[in-house]
This record gives C-alpha cells, structure tokens and sequence, in this order.
C-alpha cells in the first residue's frame, strides 16, 4: 500500500495531511507558512521524504455550481511546479466543495477557540479531502 499526502492550497498556507501506511485514515500534519515557492516546495519534498510518499491529493476548489474558478487556476498552476521539481510526483485532485466548512464544523462541536481554530483550519481542510479520496479509492 502507498501513503499519500493531502493537500489544502491556499494564498497564505498550505495545509497537509498524511494517511496511514494502509491508506484508510488521513491525520492533520501541519500547515505551511507561505513565504515563497522555493520555500514552499523544499517543505513539501521534505515531507514526501518524512512519509515516503510521490503521491499527492490536493483539494480542488470548484465553484458550488461544479464550474471552475480562479481558486482552480491558482492551485493547478502551484500542482504545476511540484510536478516540475519533482517529476516522478502522482497528483490527484479532490472535489473539495465543502472541506473547509465541514473542518469548521469539526471544530466548533469540539469546542475549539477560534484563535485556535484559525491555525489548525488548513491542515483539517487537508485531513477532510484526503479522507474523501481514500473512502473513495477503498
């Protein structure tokens, strides 16, 4: 079985998740800071490397109406330069309509404080799509 890092691209963070060696749960790991893409991509190869994993899904953010906005072209001409640095690199892309608001969700019945809530939202978007892939893939 192959691991997989999920992946919540926005302007300012990147959020990761991980799944398990088995491929049936996703975990939160952290979420980037975005300083700049040589940063930002020297932080995802050292993650791939921590997990062993040249396989990534990231959240792919349609409009409600399932059409294709600028938030996609964001995160397809970022997919774009992880495949350049790292060619051997599979990505898979994940509906991610709603991920955002269901890591909110998650977190108001746990209860979190919003200073909280504002750290760890990414890095949750990024355990929500992954975990959506894996059910899927299962």
């Amino acid at each position: 079985m192959k691991r997989y890092l999920g992946l919540d691209i926005g302007d300012r963070t990147i959020g990761i998740a991980v799944s398990d060696p088995l491929g049936l749960t996703a975990q939160g790991v952290e979420t980037i800071r975005r300083k700049s893409l040589e940063k930002d991509l020297a932080r995802l190869g050292e993650l791939m490397e921590q997990y062993e994993t040249h396989s990534l899904v990231s959240g792919y953010p349609k409009n409600m109406n399932g059409t294709e906005g600028d938030r996609c072209e964001v995160v397809k001409a970022f997919l774009e330069k992880v495949k350049k640095q790292f060619p051997d690199v599979e990505i898979a892309l994940w509906d991610e309509r709603l991920s955002t608001v269901a890591a909110t969700r998650s977190l108001l019945e746990g209860d979190v404080s919003r200073k909280k809530r504002k750290k760890v939202i990414d890095k949750m978007a990024a355990v929500f799509i992954l975990q959506g892939y894996l059910d899927r893939i299962r």
